[in-house]
Order: C-alpha cells, then sequence, then structure tokens
C-alpha cells in the first residue's frame, strides 16, 4: 500500500515477546493491527515468543511497527536483531533502545547533560548487604521508590514509607532484575509527555496530567480500571506545560531517541520542579494508553498515529541506496 508517497508493502506488527509486559504487548498490537488493517495497509501479527526472527524475512516483510514492551522487544535487542535483517522498524535505534530501558543509565545519561531526575541509590543482587539496603533510607529519605532497573509498567515497583519495608520492597523488585533502583520520592503531580519525530523535527504532544487513586499508579490502575483520572488539557499553571514539554523534548534527544517515546515526569508540590522518571521508547497502544490520548487532543486520530509511526520506520544502518536514518 502506498500511503502519503510511502510505499509500505508486507508489515508485520510485531506483539507479545518473552516480557511481563506480554500481556499488554498484544492489546497494543491488536490495536496497531486493526488500525492499519482499516487503512488497507497489509498488516500481520507477529509474535517472536512462537516465531523465530529470521521468519520475518523469509515471509518478505517490507517493515516492522514495533508494538512489543520491556525486554526482547524495547531494549535494543529485537532492533539488533532488525538491523541485522535490514528490516525497518519504528521507533528508537539500537543504542537508545538499550540505554532506555536501563533506568540508572538513563539517570547518568540525563544528569551528564544537565537534566534533573531524582536522587537514587543502585544496588545489586548478590552484592549488596543487609548494612547496605538499611542505608539507602538515610541517604534518599523516606519515603522512596524500589523499582527494577530494566521493567516497564509499573511491575516490581514499591513505595517505601518505613525502613522496615525496604527488604522486602528490595526483594520484590530483586524478582524482575539483578539491578534494583532506589529513588527519592517526589512528592506533587504525576505527569507525562509524549514526544514524536527524530532530531531537530521531534516534537512534544500536549502533557497528560495523571490523577491515580491515593496516588497508586500501578500496572492494575495503568491497564485494567477506569478508576485514574487523566487529564488532557493538563491543567497545569501557565507556563508549566510548556516547559515539560521543552523538558522532554530535550531528555528524548539527548538519548538519541526516534520515532516516538513517552517522558514520565514529577512535578514537586512545594518548589514546582520537575524532575525526568524515565523514558518509554515503545509506549502502550492500548484502549488505556497515554500517547493515543494525547495524540487526539492534538487532533491526530489513533488510526493516523499508526500510519504516522510505520511511516517513520527506518534503520540505524541502512544499505547503500536503502531507507535510513
Amino acid at each position: 500500500m502506498v500511503q502519503g508517497g510511502i510505499e509500505f508493502g508486507k508489515v508485520a506488527v510485531l506483539m507479545g515477546g518473552q516480557s511481563g509486559e506480554r500481556e499488554v504487548s498484544l492489546m497494543s498490537g491488536q490495536g496497531v493491527l486493526d488500525a492499519l488493517r482499516a487503512r488497507g495497509v497489509d498488516a500481520h501479527a507477529f509474535d517472536p515468543a512462537e516465531q523465530p526472527m529470521d521468519e520475518i524475512k523469509r515471509q518478505g516483510f517490507a517493515r516492522c511497527f514495533i508494538a512489543l514492551h520491556g525486554r526482547h522487544g524495547e531494549d535494543g535487542t529485537v532492533q539488533g536483531a532488525l538491523e541485522l535483517l535490514g528490516i525497518p522498524y519504528t521507533g528508537s535505534g539500537v543504542m537508545a533502545s538499550s540505554m532506555a530501558i536501563d533506568k540508572v543509565m538513563t539517570k547518568r545519561v540525563w544528569l551528564a547533560d544537565g537534566l534533573p531526575t531524582p536522587r537514587y541509590v543502585l544496588l545489586r543482587q548478590g552484592e549488596c548487604t543487609p548494612e547496605d539496603v538499611r542505608a539507602v533510607t538515610a541517604e534518599l529519605g523516606l519515603p522512596l521508590i524500589v523499582k527494577p532497573v530494566r521493567e516497564g509498567s509499573s511491575l516490581g515497583v514499591t513505595k517505601v514509607e518505613s525502613a522496615e519495608q525496604m527488604t522486602a520492597a528490595v526483594a520484590a523488585a530483586a524478582l524482575l532484575d539483578a539491578d534494583i533502583l532506589c529513588e527519592q520520592f517526589i512528592a506533587g503531580d504525576e505527569v507525562t509527555c509524549p514526544v514524536m519525530g527524530s532530531g531537530a523535527g521531534a516534537y512534544a504532544l500536549p502533557v497528560i496530567h495523571i490523577v491515580a487513586p491515593e496516588g497508586n499508579y500501578d500496572y492494575q490502575n495503568k491497564y485494567f480500571t477506569d478508576v485514574t483520572e487523566y487529564r488532557v488539557p493538563c491543567g497545569l499553571p501557565p507556563g508549566e506545560e510548556a516547559a515539560i514539554q521543552a523538558l522532554a523534548l530535550k531528555a528524548y534527544r539527548v538519548l538519541g531517541c526516534r520515532g516516538w517515546g513517552r517522558l514520565d515526569v514529577m512535578i514537586d508540590a512545594a518548589t514546582r520542579a520537575p524532575y525526568l522518571l524515565e523514558i518509554n521508547t515503545s509506549p502502550g497502544m492500548t484502549s488505556h494508553s497515554l500517547v493515543p490520548m494525547a495524540a487526539r487532543a492534538a487532533g491526530i486520530g489513533y488510526e493516523d498515529l499508526c500510519l504516522q509511526l510505520l511511516a517513520g520506520a527506518t534503520l540505524d544502518y541502512a544499505p547503500a541506496g536503502g531507507q535510513g536514518a
């Protein structure tokens, strides 16, 4: 199919996968698949957990829409496989994906560029002592957040409100990752800002203000309930939304992201200073997902969003005369 001068050919929608976010990925992928087919794209579901990646080449796919979330989908591994196969794909490339999935590496890059992110302590399973765990509360204060370094969708995240909760929180995170991030808790407004495009052409979508019950924006409240309130327009004081969009755009570019992403930000209630939490380089596309919500607020419908993302599919390393970044 030709759309806007681009010949899409046969398209694989990568969905499912092997991560803890498989269920959400299947929902995202189905939404994308239905949207592309509705616009006449020759799109097909492809689950890397059920077929080897080289089948993408063997089956004649011309490009891939990555609707995988988490490990083996959002961390540079699938991106690297598609680079070797020479098949353009949506979203960030190998290096940006592998950095962005790692919350600590992301923080290090942002801090090196002077961007604000909450203070943190990194614990490594099997290397940290009980004394190391206890010392975290003295360094970061209470409450604080404990989470796996390389997971999404709030999996394994605990808000620690007393020193006695630390051991259990670290153990819960360690079930999902050998590296555990302990992070300063910022009390205030939780917002998210999607970014679209690449390089100088990247732009921020409207900011969404997330109001979860008792501030608990967990896996269940993200995907399977309707109790979380999403405010778009965000209703922030004048100038704050623009400042957060500018911050999100810079954070996206610093990591070398492309295609799309979503930046999560906390705004300190006392100082109104924004703090970058993390970036998602393969955001959800479910009925509860935030990028489609922000896109709608900007006048971009779901099907148009999917087509726009697919049109941006590219490679880090294109063959001579081929499609590249």
